[in-house]
């Protein structure tokens, strides 16, 4: 395929549809883009649509599955990422010689922090069709052609969605508070259990839902893959703060950091 095969259409946030080649449309801010594609929704449908509330950028952003839920989840409490977009653009191209295009809509367009596009593809491994994955392989090209990072993740770890499911209740901003959230970064300057750490500055009451709120936010570090968050899972300060701490007292944060 040559670069002009690569043909990609987008809808801006007025709704206005608009085309060009791939290597003159790729500076567009896709992470503010409406969706090129909107969900279907019919009797007897097997998936679940919805708008999930992202914290990050304080908008809805669509999904499509229990799936693409538990990566927007995953998406949404990462640091790195400042902006997200669902159904962004679609991308033709031709192949073999054929006059007919082949188009295909990403799931997710991702602003990371320092300034890189990623494009998620949203689809289980025992799912992947032999047309699909010749389409997440000629995205992945595209993508590369202008610097763009190309993912296609699958299900979570169930411990991790989990997880993530909890802490998301605790997302939004209005639930940190910040004299007891300034309390728990001391409280958890080294390792130690969830509840006794919360114990050490107060109420359990008040004060769980805003470490819950930093564990979100990735404040305070935990290993969200190594089982269910309990009173006695550890907690510990993020890398960063890890680092600054030094000698081993970092090392052990960085071992529980998830």
């Amino acid at each position: 395929m040559e670069v002009e095969d690569f043909w990609l259409e987008y809808v801006d946030a007025r709704g206005e549809l608009h085309g060009g080649p791939l290597e003159v449309m790729w500076s567009t801010r896709f992470e503010a883009s409406g969706q090129v594609r909107t969900f279907p929704s019919y009797r007897g449908q097997r998936s679940f649509p919805g708008w999930y509330w992202a914290a990050t950028g304080a908008e809805l952003v669509g999904y499509e599955s229990w799936v693409e839920l538990g990566q927007l989840m995953r998406l949404d409490s990462d640091p790195g990422v400042v902006a997200m977009a669902s159904q962004p653009f679609r991308l033709s191209w031709r192949s073999g010689g054929r006059a007919r295009r082949i188009s295909h809509t990403p799931d997710y367009f991702v602003r990371r922090r320092d300034g890189t596009g990623v494009v998620l593809d949203v689809r289980p491994d025992d799912r992947i069709e032999p047309e699909g994955a010749v389409k997440f392989e000629v995205t992945a090209a595209a993508c590369a052609r202008v610097g763009w990072g190309f993912e296609r993740v699958g299900v979570l770890d169930p411990v991790l969605a989990a997880n993530l499911r909890w802490l998301s209740g605790y997302r939004h901003p209005r639930v940190r508070r910040e004299p007891v959230a300034a309390k728990l970064r001391t409280a958890f300057a080294r390792p130690r259990g969830l509840l006794a750490g919360v114990g050490a500055v107060g109420d359990p009451i008040a004060v769980l839902p805003v470490l819950f709120h930093l564990l979100w936010c990735r404040e305070l570090a935990v290993d969200l893959e190594a089982g269910l968050l309990s009173a006695a899972t550890l907690v510990g300060p993020a890398p960063a703060v890890a680092e600054e701490v030094g000698g081993d007292a970092g090392a052990s944060a960085a071992a529980v950091a998830g």
